[in-house]
Order: C-alpha cells, then sequence, then structure tokens
C-alpha cells in the first residue's frame, strides 16, 4: 500500500467494538450501519455508490494487489481502512473462517413511493417474513429477474442483518426494497395499477394459469403462518403451486422463486 495504515490487534479497540455490535439489530439501528464481508461483496457495494464507512483487511492479505486497490478506492470515496489479525476478523464475523475483507456500509432507506415505475414490470411484497436467509435469497431472486422492487410488509426480519446480506450475495446493493404497511402498500399498488396475485394453499388456480398482467405484484407470506385471510381476501389472485410427495409446503424463497419466475415467463422474460 502507498502509505501507512493503522494495525489492529485488540479486541478492546473501540473499532472491533463497533463491527461486532452490528451482527445485532441494535447495533444496527443505533450505527445505521450494516456488515458485508469478502472483496466481491464489498467491491459491489462500492461501485454501486454505497457509502462504506469502515474497510477491514486481514493483515496478512494486505499486499495482494486486489485488496490494496480495494482498499485505495474505499479510502478514495471517505471510508476509514484498517488492518487486522486474522483473529480479529473471526471475531467480527462470528465464523472460524472469516474472508480477508470485512465493510461497514451506511444504511439506505427508500420510500415505497421511490418504487413506482412506468411500464410492465414486477413488484415483490413479503408479509412478516421471519427468516434473514430467505429474504437475502428473494433479494437475489428478484434481481436475477429483472424485479422492479421488494416490499416488506409490517415486521418482517431486518433486510441488513448479516444472514440476509450474505445470501443476497450482492443482490443488497442492486434490489431497491422499502418497508410498509399492508394498507399503504395497498394504496401504493392501486394507485400505480398493480395486479396482485398471492401464492396460497387456498388457490383456485394453478401459478402456471394464473394470468399475473403487464404490471404484477406477487404478495408472499410469512414462512409459518401464511397470509392471513383478510389479506388474501384483497388480492386479485391466489395462486396454488402444485405439490406431490410427502412435504406439505416449499421453502418461501422457493415458492417466491417460482412465482417470480412464471410472472416473468408470461412476460417473455422482458
Amino acid at each position: 500500500m502507498s502509505q501507512p495504515i493503522e494495525t489492529i490487534t485488540s479486541t478492546s479497540n473501540t473499532l472491533v467494538k463497533t463491527l461486532k455490535s452490528l451482527e445485532r439489530k441494535k447495533g444496527r439501528q443505533e450505527t445505521g450501519l450494516f456488515l458485508a464481508e469478502g472483496a466481491r461483496l464489498v467491491e459491489q457495494g462500492l461501485e454501486r455508490g454505497w457509502q462504506a464507512e469502515t474497510l477491514m483487511i486481514a493483515a496478512t492479505m494486505a499486499d495482494r494487489p486486489h485488496l490494496a486497490a480495494l482498499a485505495a478506492r474505499a479510502e478514495a470515496s471517505g471510508a476509514r481502512v484498517a488492518l487486522a489479525a486474522e483473529n480479529l476478523m473471526s471475531r467480527i464475523t462470528h465464523k472460524d473462517n472469516a474472508q480477508s475483507v470485512i465493510a461497514a456500509f451506511r444504511q439506505k432507506s427508500t420510500p415505497l413511493e421511490a418504487l413506482a415505475a412506468p411500464g410492465s414490470g414486477i413488484w415483490i411484497a413479503l408479509y412478516e417474513v421471519r427468516d434473514p436467509g430467505n429474504l437475502g435469497t428473494i433479494l437475489r431472486t428478484a434481481d436475477c429477474a429483472g424485479a422492479r422492487g421488494v416490499i416488506l410488509l409490517e415486521t418482517c426480519c431486518d433486510p441488513y442483518s448479516f444472514e440476509a446480506v450474505r445470501a443476497s450475495m450482492g443482490s443488497i446493493f442492486d434490489m431497491p426494497f422499502a418497508q410498509a404497511s399492508f394498507a399503504a402498500f395497498q394504496a401504493w399498488r392501486t394507485e400505480n395499477t398493480l395486479s396482485l396475485t398471492a401464492a396460497s394453499v387456498n388457490g383456485t388456480v394453478r401459478h402456471d394459469k394464473a394470468a399475473y398482467g403487464a404490471r404484477s405484484a406477487i404478495i408472499m407470506g410469512n414462512e409459518q403462518a401464511g397470509l392471513p385471510a383478510e389479506i388474501e381476501a384483497q388480492c386479485d389472485t391466489l395462486a396454488l403451486i402444485p405439490m406431490r410427495g410427502g412435504a406439505d409446503s416449499l421453502n418461501l424463497a422457493q415458492a417466491t422463486a417460482i412465482m417470480t419466475y412464471e410472472a416473468w415467463r408470461q412476460g417473455d422474460f422482458r
């Protein structure tokens, strides 16, 4: 590296304590930060214009050209760059095999209105999703399918949790998402003329026979309870994903992918 960068060796260091606190929702709420791990993920965040507050690199890897270049880029964007002993990286991420790069990024707040867009498209609404792995995977699926946005309804798990960010594989930086009450979402989707299709065990039409429409919102329910009856009653279509065998349900992220790709297929993958 072209200039000396601080090296941290103590677990009692203030920066280490701050980064460790981001594992907990309270720490993320108090600081407005979240953790991203791995050079590819951190680089993607910087490329998409997200503000990195801190970049920490394993001291044993600091001389690798691509990491030195990443450090220079982060520092130029205003991030604090530090080197750390390998055991500190593991303590921060609570993983024995922590990657060589960790960054704390500033969270973004997107209003529901900002997800409105002209033309055809797919929006995904998630009602009280509890599993951060599911949420991160759904953000990734939405990104792959070119969805216009994801709306987190009522009380969902934190999209900025370490598990959700990791499961998103970088889509946290690409896929716009907003949080809203169901009532606010209903008013918004009506104003923007979006049809509303739910995946439901009470479905009256097979998911691949449902007419999603050119402007389609797909709503998925809680992992255990699904959607409340009063919400299903406000949907245009209840779609049933066929299943056979011993399992009585699909994983939420899998079911969302099936619904989303069917809606995309009906639009000829455009």
